[in-house]
């Protein structure tokens, strides 16, 4: 099925006209990989762009990371095998849909970033998974923090598109994107395994998992505060500026 989308994608792909934007031809493969570093660095440094990668590469991670552990706790707290854990995170998705759908409807793009703190609670939410053994209290509770995963991605997403579009362009700052995301779902899976092989239960290991998570996004939190501080000083230090040069 995956491949039959792929297939639907790139006939699509072949009907988008040509722009009239002159075509870089690539130029080998060492200057196409220092390019792609100069464009990671740049969206980095970025004061915006930096929180929105940040945030996003993490949810992205998380996301990526989900069946594995709705599978894990599913077999430790339900007795559920492979097919009837697969459904629960069938559940997630629904959720994440109905977030991302209701985000797309309430959210704009300059108060993407006021959604940062609501990240902090899918660690904890993570947590709480500990405390569920019935069904029909962990089908609502899936739902809800798919829904919050759904509901944080979409303006963080759009906000990071934004800020790599006007640096260096939608192309580059998707290749980006999605190299962070995909080294973070490696980086967490990486994480949550070895923590796993070393004899740590499903519980223990969804627990600091959930505690990483919280963490990670509260620190991002008080990286963007710190930003917006200098950003700031920055703006009343000009103003300062300015109104001595026009005396």
């Amino acid at each position: 099925m995956i491949v039959f989308f792929y297939v639907i994608a790139a006939l699509f792909n072949l009907r988008i006209p040509r722009t009239d934007a002159p075509l870089q031809p690539m130029s080998g493969l060492v200057p196409l990989v220092r390019d792609f570093s100069n464009c990671n660095s740049r969206l980095w440094g970025d004061k915006l762009g930096q929180i929105s990668l940040a945030t996003t590469t993490l949810l992205w991670g998380i996301f990526g990371n989900l069946r594995v552990i709705v599978f894990a706790w599913a077999a430790a707290a339900l007795g559920y095998g492979t097919a009837q854990a697969s459904n629960l995170a069938g559940v997630v998705v629904i959720g994440s849909i109905a977030g991302a759908v209701i985000a797309s409807l309430t959210m704009k793009l300059d108060r993407a970033t006021s959604v940062i703190p609501l990240a902090i609670v899918v660690g904890f939410l993570m947590i709480g998974l500990v405390f569920i053994n019935t069904l029909w209290t962990a089908v609502p509770f899936l739902i809800v923090m798919g829904a919050i995963c759904g509901f944080l991605i979409v303006p963080m997403n759009a906000l990071l598109q934004h800020r790599g579009h006007n640096l260096m362009g939608a192309g580059r700052s998707i290749a980006v994107q999605n190299f962070n995301e995909q080294a973070c779902i490696l980086g967490l899976g990486a994480f949550y395994a070895g923590m796993t092989k070393f004899g740590l239960s499903a519980f223990g290991a969804i627990t600091i998992f959930g505690l990483v998570v919280a963490g990670t996004m509260w620190l991002i939190r008080g990286w963007h505060r710190s930003n917006c501080v200098k950003h700031r000083e920055e703006v009343e230090h000009l103003l300062a500026i300015a109104r001595t040069d026009k005396h």
